[in-house]
């Protein structure tokens, strides 16, 4: 098992879910790993979330110790003997901190970028938005309740349980790493927003997909591992 890299907690995650064509997303697919569907659906997601907590090779970064996150991501399977392997592809990630941006994608090739970002977080609602094209944009969703735990064979549990990250690398070869969490609760979304200027964010291939979400739930979260990073 590889080393750990990094410890935080992630909280309060808005997960908004599209449906889209596997053929937009093959081009973005590392090398040793395919798309994986949810009853035959091929999905991204818009994820939010406060990363909190947060130490480096068993430092504490104090200077990045409370902050968001935005990302896009899709979902992928990498096939091993000891069983598959399912994991998450980021297409691109939001923080406020240059330094995350910087170690993020200098080691693992990963997809940041740097935006000024704020949030709120109160009971019943969690809202992130960042700032770019000279405008805040935002991801949210109202819930009632309390989180459920998730219910085997659920849309929920195939988009939460994906515990391995795989980003291409600049030769070509796939950087496989393993995000260890338990289980999250969930409630679903009352009301969801998505306000983005996705061409300029995401790209233009992204426009007619990420309009009206399949699903939207808000996630308690967990403490969580993210392990050394090994080629595949």
């Amino acid at each position: 098992m590889a080393s750990v890299f990094l410890t935080a907690a992630w909280r309060n995650l808005v997960m908004l879910n599209f449906a889209i064509d596997a053929h937009i997303l093959e081009p973005l697919v590392p090398r040793g790993v395919e798309l994986d569907l949810w009853q035959g659906r091929c999905y991204v997601s818009i994820v939010g979330f406060q990363f909190v907590d947060t130490s480096v090779l068993g430092i504490p970064a104090f200077f990045h110790h409370d902050f968001e996150e935005v990302n896009l991501r899709f979902y992928v399977v990498r096939k091993t003997p000891d069983g598959p392997r399912r994991g998450g592809v980021f297409v691109r990630e939001i923080a406020p901190k240059w330094f995350v941006t910087w170690i993020a994608n200098w080691l693992y090739n990963e997809n940041y970028v740097t935006m000024s970002m704020r949030r709120r977080v109160e009971p019943g609602i969690a809202e992130y938005e960042w700032w770019h094209g000279d405008r805040w944009n935002r991801v949210s969703a109202c819930y009632e309740g309390e989180p459920a735990p998730l219910v085997h064979g659920s849309e929920e549990e195939f988009i939460t349980e994906h515990y391995w990250g795989y980003t291409r690398q600049r030769d070509g070869s796939t950087m496989e790493y393993q995000v260890e969490h338990p289980p999250w609760r969930v409630c679903q979304a009352t009301k969801w927003a998505f306000d983005c200027d996705v061409e300029t964010v995401y790209g233009k291939e992204f426009l007619p997909y990420l309009r009206d979400p399949v699903s939207a739930f808000v996630a308690d979260g967990s403490e969580i591992v993210v392990r050394r990073g090994e080629r595949i």
